[in-house]
């Protein structure tokens, strides 16, 4: 009776079972892309759980240090997957998993949140000023991510010690702007004092940071078969690493997140709608791709910030876009279904790119 109860509130604790799938298919040899689905599969659920253990570990701390918490554990699914990327040195699936993570958050998410939320609400307003500054913080993340791979072939070679200095270079500028960021959001937001009615129903911080820390594992374990079997997929079906990290990998690590954008829109608090998509989206550009940069130092595959031109073009169509819809702080359906629109074509595009 309790499972069923669980299930009923969230249905995608039910795919916990693929855990179990994933590691029987591993261990008994199965075919590597039933590896592939199943370690996909379990991803999710886990990632739930992360999310759900950050969002109680930010209620005991508060607002303030709660938004630091969010920021600094949000994407930690999909960082994950990537670092095992890195390690096996697929560096092109990482990029395209960078790629999709915000083509996903700007295009996907905040696109599905207006459609649902305009079918039932009509039109919906946000906080236009607080949109703004973050759309031109996104802005500036595109530039920075540009940069380096529209300037590279002047510097030098691909892998050349001063390409890679550069790229580090960049980085370390990019999360400096992040830091400063967190920072600005910390010394506005105002400072309340946990809401009684939240504490009530988070769980005790001890049993949260247990919980973040199983499912942490879960997911590396996961990861590590899921990038395994990548090559595997990719030559069984013919699908280009370059899609299976731009639609699949961003999918598998924030689907959960995604939910949760949609179902604040159908509440009609379009303002967390908005919030939760746009600040993914800066997190991934100015904190998980510089981050991975010098961690990929450390494992012995370096990550230049070079990206294929489409990525380029589709990235700032993306900003473009995101802020044309945004800038008035209203949205409806029609913009909804505008941003999917953009989503299905860049989405189409790079399935069929080599």
């Amino acid at each position: 009776m309790k499972v069923r109860t669980i299930l009923r509130e969230n249905p995608l604790y039910g795919l916990l079972i693929f855990v179990i799938l994933a590691l029987i298919a591993h261990f008994l040899h199965w075919n590597e892309s039933l590896v592939f689905l199943f370690s996909a599969l379990g991803v999710v659920p886990l990632a739930q759980i992360i999310g759900e253990a950050t969002e109680d570990l930010a209620v005991h701390t508060g607002p303030r240090w709660g938004g630091l918490i969010n920021a600094t554990l949000g994407n930690a699914a999909e960082l994950i997957i990537t670092l095992f990327a890195i390690k096996r040195g697929l560096l092109d699936l990482v990029k395209a998993s960078i790629t999709g993570s915000i083509l996903g958050n700007l295009l996907l998410v905040l696109g599905a949140s207006m459609l649902a939320g305009g079918i039932k609400h009509g039109r919906q307003r946000f906080d236009q000023r607080h949109v703004s500054n973050s759309a031109i913080l996104a802005v500036l993340a595109i530039m920075a991510l540009a940069i380096p791979s529209l300037v590279s072939s002047a510097i030098g070679d691909l892998g050349s010690t001063k390409v890679e200095a550069f790229s580090m270079g960049v980085a370390g500028v990019m999360l400096l702007l992040y830091a400063l960021y967190l920072l600005y959001n910390h010394q506005t937001s105002p400072e309340h004092k946990a809401d009684p009615e939240h504490l009530a129903h988070a769980r005790p911080v001890r049993d949260a940071l247990i919980l973040l820390g199983v499912a942490t594992v879960g997911v590396a374990v996961l990861s590590e078969l899921l990038v395994g079997s990548v090559e595997h997929v990719v030559a069984q079906f013919g699908v280009s690493e370059f899609f299976l990290g731009i639609i699949l990998i961003p999918l598998i690590g924030n689907v959960a997140e995604h939910l949760v954008a949609v179902q604040q829109a159908l509440r009609n608090s379009m303002d967390l709608s908005v919030e939760i998509a746009i600040a993914s989206s800066l997190q991934i550009a100015l904190f998980v791709a510089p981050a991975l940069v010098f961690i990929s130092l450390l494992l012995g595959h370096p990550l230049t910030l070079i990206f294929h031109p489409f990525e380029i073009m589709a990235l700032a169509a993306a900003v473009l876009i995101m802020s044309l819809v945004s800038m008035d702080g209203e949205s409806n359906w029609l913009e909804g279904v505008e941003l999917l629109a953009v989503y299905t074509i860049l989405a189409l595009a790079f399935f069929l790119l080599p």
